[in-house]
Parts: C-alpha cells; structure tokens; sequence
C-alpha cells in the first residue's frame, strides 16, 4: 500500500470523499423501507447525522429541536452557552464582527470561566422537553463537568480533543485515566477524535462507548493547516470501522464509530457511512439552520485557543429550518437539505435494507466523479458547480 517518498521513508495513499465513489449493485430497495437507525448503548435513535459540539450550531433550543426530529445534538461544556447566563449577546457580538475582528473576538469571549450552575441548568433545560441530552468538554474538565452532568440527568457525555489516546503525557497537569473515567460514569461515553486502527482499538478495550473519528476535516477547522495533521476521512472511517469489526469479535460488544466533520452534503455522508460509520457528525451543514444560535456564521472548536487557534470564523449563511435540512423539501440543488432523504435514496439504490448493510457496499476510486458531464453545472455555479 505504502509507496516510497525518500531514501528509507515510505507514505501509504489515503482517500478522502471526493475520490471514491459507490457501486450500485444487484438488489434495489425502496427507499422509504430503509432503517437507518443506531444506537448507543440502550439508546436508539432513527436519524444518524449528530450535530456537533460547537457554538456556532448547538445550544438548548437546537438541541431541542434535534430531539424532537429523532437525532441528536451535542452541547459544547467549554463553551458559550455555560459561560455566559445569555449567551446571545455573545453571539450577537460575534456575528457582527469583521473577518479581521473575528478571531480576536472569539478568543476574548472565551476567557470568561465555565459557570458550573450553568451547566446543569442547560441540561435540564434540555431534559425538560424530553429529549436526549448530550454534552462535550475537553478531557481536563471531564471528570468534574460529567459529574455534575450527571447529576443533572444527562444521557451521554462525549470527552473530546483534537487527538485523542490512552497514553497521553504530561507534567503540567494531571491527566485524564480515560479507563478509570470511563468504568466510573453511569451513562455512555463517546471519546474523540482518532484517525487509526491501533487507536480506536485501544479506545473500545477502555470503554469508549462510541468513538469520534476524524482529525481537522471540518469546514471552520484549520488544525490540518496550522499543525500539518490528519487522515482523510474515508480512509480514517475504514480503517477505525475495521478496528470496531475486530473488537467485536473478540469481545462480543459493538461499538459505534461516528465520522465527525468533513462533509457537507448527502452524498458525503453517504460516502462516510459506506465507509464503516455508524452515524456522521456535523456542524457547517447545521450552521445554516434557522434553529442555529450562530446566525449564519460556524467557527472552529479550537478558533478561541489563546496562543494557536485552529480554527476560524467563516459565513455559511441562513439556508432553511432545520427540519428541511434534514428531511426536505429541499429548497436549495447543492445537496445540502434533506440530508436524511439523501441517504434513504443512496441506501435504497445500493440494495442497502439497514447500516450495516452500507458498510458492505462496494466503493471505488473514482476521482472524476465530482466534475465527469458537469461542465455546464461548474461554468453557471450550479448544482455541484458551486
């Protein structure tokens, strides 16, 4: 697989969305007779795109509203929504920033501390319309911030960072046992991001319920740029699916694998799941919702980091309710609205009944598959000329 790029240094081809394609196959079905559920634990849930943990796209209301669609939304702990009793103030400022002003801005809004009584006022604010409630912090704040969760009646908790592992060093600061953590908490716990068999492997064996996989795809990150860091995202899904497959086998339990960023429309999230994902996580596609506390705007987990952000502002826009983005009517012909038919539709041509029979669709690699015929659609920024 490797191919030589110097004297006694070989690099492996990795893949990411825009140059595989999949193969229909032998069988058809109708698309309104697909199951596209998963689950977590004892949880199961009928939509599988998450929304991810970033204040540009998750507060309470939108994580109500997600709820009540079938899926799921995560709320960011280190974020906005516990730092400030009202938050919209923040996020009005934010969105009124200059390209020039926005990171500056980000970085100073972030300063003030997390208030605990904030979270757990979040939380039931969420479990008060009796949906799921799910948050995320970084793993120095996990062990507190998931007590209190707890406490609170939250259903999962996800420890995330930009690279996640069982073996990390430090001096500074105590770190997180990741095992001991997660044999402690009483609810599932999601751990991110990896991008690897060896990793994710090691993650199941110490209780991850469900792992994050992808580092630096998202449209408002830029880790792969400012750290020069991460795998494309069909090959990190593959390679952690395989690692999921494995554990399995060996140990009876299955654990969900979720391809967290990089795509933003149907036929990418299509791709991820036939790539071995479970579920998908996004935040641009999200961002355009109505339902959004970012007012058209998405920025970066890391765009507040005080000394190196990794991530930046950037103006996605205010496209449609979050229920057309999901399920339709589309009113927009880029593929990002109704993502939910979208996959339904691709499942239904591929002879996929479920998501576990996606993972056994044949794919290939197909980097013409973005622009062969379309040379009308890219000349009028149309369709998938935009």
């Amino acid at each position: 697989m490797a191919e030589w790029v110097g004297i006694g240094r070989r690099a492996r081809r990795c893949y990411g969305f825009d140059e595989i394609a999949l193969v229909p196959g032998m069988v058809t079905v109708n698309p309104n007779e697909v199951d596209t559920s998963w689950a977590i634990g004892k949880m199961k849930f009928s939509v599988p795109i998450v929304a991810a943990a970033m204040d540009g796209v998750v507060d309470v209301k939108f994580a109500v509203a997600m709820g009540k669609l079938g899926g799921i939304a995560v709320l960011n702990l280190d974020g906005i929504q516990t730092r400030y009793e009202n938050p919209d103030e923040v996020l009005n400022k934010i969105a009124s920033a200059t390209p020039q002003e926005a990171t500056k801005l980000v970085q100073s809004v972030y300063l003030t501390p997390v208030k605990e009584k904030l979270i757990a006022k979040r939380i039931r604010e969420i479990k008060s319309h009796k949906v799921p409630a799910v948050v995320s912090c970084i793993p120095q704040n996990a062990k507190n911030f998931c007590d209190i969760a707890q406490d609170a009646g939250c259903d999962i908790f996800v420890v995330q960072s930009t690279v996640a592992t069982t073996h990390h060093i430090a001096t500074e600061y105590k770190v997180l046992d990741l095992e001991k953590f997660c044999k402690k908490a009483k609810i599932p716990i999601i751990i991110g991001n990896c991008v690897t068999y060896e990793v994710a492997l090691e993650l199941m064996e110490i209780g991850a319920s469900a792992l994050l996989v992808g580092v630096g795809p998202g449209a408002a990150c830029t880790t792969r740029g400012v750290l020069g860091i991460g795998v494309p995202q069909v090959t990190s899904t593959v390679d952690t699916a395989a690692a999921r497959e494995y554990f399995f086998k060996r140990r009876g339990k299955y654990i969900p694998i979720i391809t967290d960023g990089g795509m933003r429309i149907g036929g990418e999230i299509c791709k991820a799941i036939a790539s071995g994902g479970d579920a998908v996580m996004v935040g641009s596609a999200f961002a355009k919702a109505k339902e959004a506390p970012g007012r058209g705007y998405h920025w970066g987990m890391a765009t507040s980091h005080a000394n190196l952000p990794r991530g930046t502002r950037i103006n996605v826009g205010t496209t449609g309710a979050l229920k057309e983005i999901l399920f339709g009517p589309a009113q927009v012909d880029d593929g990002s609205q109704n993502l939910m038919g979208a996959l339904k539709t691709s499942m239904g041509s591929l002879g996929a009944s479920n998501i576990k029979e996606m993972h056994d669709v044949e794919m290939i690699i197909a980097p013409s598959i973005q622009t062969e015929g379309k040379i009308f659609q890219v000349g009028q920024r149309v369709g998938m000329g935009k």
